[in-house]
């Protein structure tokens, strides 16, 4: 099989399987496409799938090197986010073509310069939101709790901590949430339909039955899930859909459109 029939099952993959919106699927696609020709160049060959879990770390730098010249060089964040489709294309091949590659986790994306932060743009919300599904290491009940806890974090300004300490009580959510934040204080915080119905829909695919006053989100094992590891997940989402975001507890007139 060649490279670029493997791309093509990757893309469908994303759309049938993974519903990713078809910005993300420009996005990857073109990634995926540009990173094969600069192979295929390189190597005066045509790619195929083995060559693909021959690529050796020194050919991804060069690749990324490759981007950040020429006319329209890309910028540090466009790079870390092609990095980022590679990255889950070599998943695919590893999980669906049996066709794995070690060298790419050896590959530093670059430093981004942290920007101000500024709310974020409807594709953008929607975008990082869809992120977790493009994972294929991640089972289906998995991707609906990290969606789920993505929409509570932008649709209700929760901060991760706060969305972690719900209880199983609290769901199906009611039209608003009592939330005890820092410093003890409680406020009441509205509840979207698009939140509802994230949260169900993780609920209707949790393989754990709690009792009411065990933890909403599971981990992986069945416990609760950790504050840092929800932390760098919506970080490598917010990174891999370009999205860089006001802080977590934003108030919920800045980010309801963009998500009901």
């Amino acid at each position: 099989m060649t490279a670029a029939e493997a791309r093509a099952l990757w893309l469908e993959h994303l759309a049938n399987e993974r519903r990713a919106s078809p910005r993300t699927l420009e996005a990857y696609g073109f990634a995926a496409g540009r990173y094969i020709a600069f192979l295929e160049q390189h190597r005066a060959e045509r790619l195929t799938v083995k060559g693909l879990a021959d690529v050796t770390a020194g050919e991804v730098r060069a690749w990324l090197a490759h981007l950040r010249q020429g006319d329209h060089p890309l910028s540090p964040r466009s790079l870390s986010q092609a990095l980022s489709a590679i990255r889950t294309f070599h998943r695919f091949l590893d999980r669906r073509l049996d066709a794995p590659n070690a060298h790419i986790a050896l590959v530093r994306g670059p430093k981004v310069k942290p920007g101000a932060p500024r709310p974020v743009t409807e594709d953008q919300a929607r975008g990082l939101i869809a992120e977790p599904a493009l994972d294929p290491d991640r089972e289906d009940w998995e991707v609906s709790r990290d969606q789920a806890v993505l929409t509570l974090l932008y649709g209700c300004g929760l901060r991760i901590s706060e969305a972690l300490s719900l209880k199983r009580r609290d769901a199906p959510l009611l039209d608003s949430l009592r939330i005890t934040g820092k410093g003890s204080k409680t406020r009441i915080v509205p509840v979207l339909p698009a939140v509802r119905e994230a949260v169900d829909a993780y609920l209707a695919e949790t393989p754990y039955a709690s009792g009411p006053d065990e933890p909403l989100f599971r981990a992986k094992r069945g416990g609760r899930s950790a504050r840092v590891t929800c932390r760098r997940r919506s970080r490598r989402c917010a990174a891999a859909s370009a999205c860089r975001p006001a802080p977590r507890r934003t108030p919920c007139a800045t980010l309801s459109p963009p998500i009901c």
